[in-house]
Order: C-alpha cells, then sequence, then structure tokens
C-alpha cells in the first residue's frame, strides 16, 4: 500500500532502512524537520491539523501552543522514527507529507495527536490511507471533551 519513501528523498544507502529518520527539531504542532538519508527535510504530518502558532496572518490560535509543546514532548530531538508516506512524497509548498512512528514504541505521532485533542483530522486528497482512523479518533476526542474540543469550544 505505501510506496518507499525513496522516491520523495534523495537516494538512501542500501545499508540504511530508508523508512528510518531522526527529529531534528518541532516547528508546530503538525509540522517537523528530520534528518533522513544524509539531510534535513520538513515534514508536514498526513491527515492532521493543529491549531497554528506561526502562520504569517493567522496569528496565534486557540490550543496552538499547547499542541506544539505536545509534539515537542514526543518527539525530543534525536528521536528515531520510523516513516511512511502514502500517494503523493511532497505537498506544493516542498514539504514530505509523511506518518510518523516512533521507532522504539511504535507510537503513530499523527493518531495519537487527534486522540488526545491537539488536533483535528484534515484530509490531503489522495493521502487517506488513516482517514477513517482520524475521524473516529477525533469523534472520541471531542466526546470525551479534551484538549481543543474542552478549551476552544
Amino acid at each position: 500500500m505505501y510506496a518507499t519513501l525513496l522516491s520523495g528523498c534523495n537516494t538512501v544507502s542500501s545499508s540504511q532502512d530508508p523508512n528510518a529518520a531522526k527529529v531534528h527539531s518541532v516547528v508546530d504542532g503538525d509540522t517537523i524537520d528530520i534528518s533522513i538519508g544524509g539531510k534535513t527535510e520538513r515534514v508536514r504530518l498526513i491527515g492532521v491539523n493543529t491549531p497554528e502558532t506561526k502562520h504569517p496572518t493567522k496569528g496565534i490560535e486557540c490550543f496552538g501552543p499547547e499542541a506544539s509543546a505536545y509534539l515537542e514532548q514526543l518527539l525530543p530531538k534525536g528521536t528515531a522514527l520510523r516513516v511512511e508516506r502514502d500517494v503523493e512524497a511532497r505537498d506544493i509548498y516542498g514539504r514530505l507529507l509523511l506518518y510518523v512512528y516512533v521507532a522504539d514504541t511504535d507510537l503513530f505521532i499523527n493518531l495519537e495527536l487527534v486522540a488526545r485533542g491537539f488536533a483535528q483530522p484534515m484530509v490531503f486528497e489522495p493521502n487517506t490511507a488513516h482517514k477513517l482512523q482520524f475521524a473516529q479518533a477525533a469523534t472520541q476526542a471531542e466526546r470525551s471533551n479534551i484538549g481543543l474540543w474542552q478549551a476552544c469550544r
């Protein structure tokens, strides 16, 4: 179902796992920089949208700082990752579009953000492999009145 990440990045040596990466930094609640294939790449997490903290015209939105802080907690610098792409490798801004997992625990970061109320689902057609999971997690978070569902009503 998933294409290898090689088609979206520079070539990675065959002795390396092309889907292995490390956290370089957290940009905001749904964007990170990773080290992969010998270079640093900006990544937009597929299928999720967190409130803005650095948008040039929207300013800081309700629960944006909390979403960014939570992602920094989940992904400290140097965290080993497993990444997967969907249909498209990059968005119109040149960012890699990825599903991100913590390598040691297999924690699915995109889903975790939605399930804990730090993000809402956002469809990135045609990248929809986890669309139903994200919708279900958001429904449960809203019903539980957690995260942005509690803070931003």
